[in-house]
C-alpha cells in the first residue's frame, strides 16, 4: 500500500524530543558514525503514526530501530512485530539492529 504522507502524532511531540535529548549509547554511535553526515537526511526520534522511530529517512523510505535489552521481553516482541507490521502498511523498509546491551 503506497502513502502520500505519513501520520504525524502531535501528541507525541514533547516525548520525541526528549529521546533525542538522551540518546542512549548505541543510537549516539549509529548517529554520529555514520546517519548524522548520511548523503541521505535521516530524522531522529521521529513520530509515525502512534510509535517514536529512532532514525527515519523519508528520501529512502527507510526506518532503523535500535532495540536493545528494553525489547527482550515476550510483550515487547509482540510490540515491536506490530509496530514493524504497521510501518511496513505504509510502504516503509525496516531495519532493526538488535542489541543485547547499550
Amino acid at each position: 500500500m503506497r502513502y502520500d504522507y505519513l501520520p504525524y502524532n502531535k501528541a507525541l511531540k514533547a516525548r520525541a524530543r526528549e529521546l533525542r535529548n538522551n540518546p542512549t549509547m548505541a543510537e549516539n554511535k549509529l548517529w554520529h558514525s555514520c546517519l548524522k553526515n548520511h548523503k541521505y537526511n535521516f530524522l531522529r526520534q521521529k513520530p509515525i503514526d502512534n510509535f517514536i522511530v529512532d532514525f527515519y529517512c523519508s528520501k529512502l523510505k527507510l526506518v532503523i530501530e535500535i532495540d536493545g535489552g528494553t525489547h527482550l521481553g515476550d510483550k515487547d516482541v509482540l510490540y515491536d512485530a506490530k509496530r514493524t507490521k504497521i510501518l511496513e502498511n505504509y510502504g516503509l523498509k525496516f531495519y532493526a539492529f538488535g542489541m543485547t546491551m547499550y
